[in-house]
């Protein structure tokens, strides 16, 4: 592995190059010349049931391929994703190649620019990809059976896109081994009974963390974010590594992951009123050039199915209950739901924080956690 170029240099060269051609052609291409004017696809929503989809793609060749952003290749949502679909439809070849979602958008776009694409669906935490591949004309519109039933913002209005899943982030604490000491929101990091028992995921790799962060700093100030530089918290890359950090025993409370708020034992999640968290819908849509359209709305439908939503800890969908003790995320202002697609949209702003969170914390070090998958995995 340490022969191995950087990541950053491979996609530097490999598709930087590839993508001022592309530009260069960007005039030239139906796709990318203008917005879509109408919708492609299914104005109305899908009524073939799974069962009839399923058997439509396995006419349509049996194949699948999905990008879907995430920490871990063979581990975390994504793989329980490829595991549980897999299991409801075994007659579908399913690829789903898990990456960081800011490397699978511009390996897509690379794929775009030498007309290479390989995946079918995308499933990322980029949300300003789905609206910029939208003007370009990248995306099938399709509303999957349910959507109108999905939270008005986690759905494009023309299907463009819709969310599969809410993911939110806050820190996390060991019930246990924090005890009548729990910190009792963000602010209590910073008391010295934490020092060296804070893990987290690095902000400057991960912009929702980033953006949590940021939250952060808008809400204490940026004295606050200098006295949590000196509690030395242990950083990471994935945002899975504060609960691996509190399973280990290194570390008590975790920052920039997900969690349990309404755990009794183990890890906790904190979302205390009055204090920032953020949550969103990860974002998920069919290109036109899709391979294997059938199969990739059999994925959509399957995702906000309701046999799937109940299984999700918060659903996107408004006809399924929070869960016990919780409501609906899009009713915690301090979720900051809204909050998040603009700060993605805002890609001057986000690097200017990467750059400062680095001066706070360091560069980040360390491969990416789930491995190097190139130019085009699963084709």
């Amino acid at each position: 592995m340490a022969n191995l170029p950087s990541r950053r240099r491979l996609l530097a060269t490999g598709a930087g190059a590839a993508l001022s051609l592309g530009a260069l052609g960007a005039t030239a291409s139906p796709a990318s010349a203008a917005p879509a004017k109408s919708a492609t696809g299914s104005r109305s929503e899908e009524t073939r049931t799974l069962d009839e989809l399923c058997q439509d793609a396995i006419a349509e060749g049996g194949k699948l391929v999905v990008y879907a952003g995430g920490d871990l290749a063979n581990s975390g949502s994504g793989a329980s994703a490829r595991t549980a679909f897999r299991a409801r439809f075994p007659e579908i070849d399913l690829q789903l190649i898990v990456d960081y979602s800011k490397y699978h958008d511009v390996r897509i776009d690379n794929q775009f620019a030498t007309d290479t694409l390989v995946p079918d669906v995308v499933q990322l935490q980029t949300l300003q990809d789905f609206t910029r591949w939208k003007h370009e004309g990248r995306l099938l519109h399709y509303k999957p059976a349910g959507f109108s039933k999905l939270y008005k913002k986690f759905r494009d209005s023309d299907g463009a896109w819709i969310s599969a899943a809410v993911i939110a982030f806050s820190y996390v604490y060991d019930i246990a081994a924090a005890g009548a000491n729990a910190p009792q929101s963000p602010l209590d990091l910073i008391d010295p009974r934490w020092k060296g028992k804070v893990a987290s995921s690095y902000p400057h790799d991960d912009d929702a963390v980033l953006y949590l962060y940021a939250l952060y700093a808008e809400k204490y100030g940026w004295d606050w974010m200098a006295a949590l530089a000196a509690q030395q918290p242990q950083f990471a890359r994935g945002s899975f590594s504060p609960s691996t950090a509190i399973n280990n025993k290194t570390a008590v409370v975790g920052l920039g992951t997900g969690g349990n708020a309404t755990a009794t034992s183990g890890i906790r999640m904190g979302l205390p009123d009055g204090h920032p968290f953020m949550a969103w819908g990860q974002r998920l849509a069919i290109f036109k050039q899709a391979a294997n359209p059938t199969a990739a709305k059999l994925f959509l439908n399957w995702q906000i199915s309701t046999e799937r939503q109940t299984s999700s800890s918060w659903s996107v969908r408004t006809d399924i209950p929070a869960p016990a003790g919780l409501r609906p995320v899009w009713e915690y202002a301090n979720a900051n739901v809204d909050g998040f697609p603009r700060f993605m949209e805002d890609r001057a702003k986000v690097e200017r924080l990467k750059q400062t969170f680095a001066l706070y914390f360091g560069e980040v070090k360390g491969d990416p956690t789930p491995g190097w998958p190139g130019l085009h995995p699963g084709a």
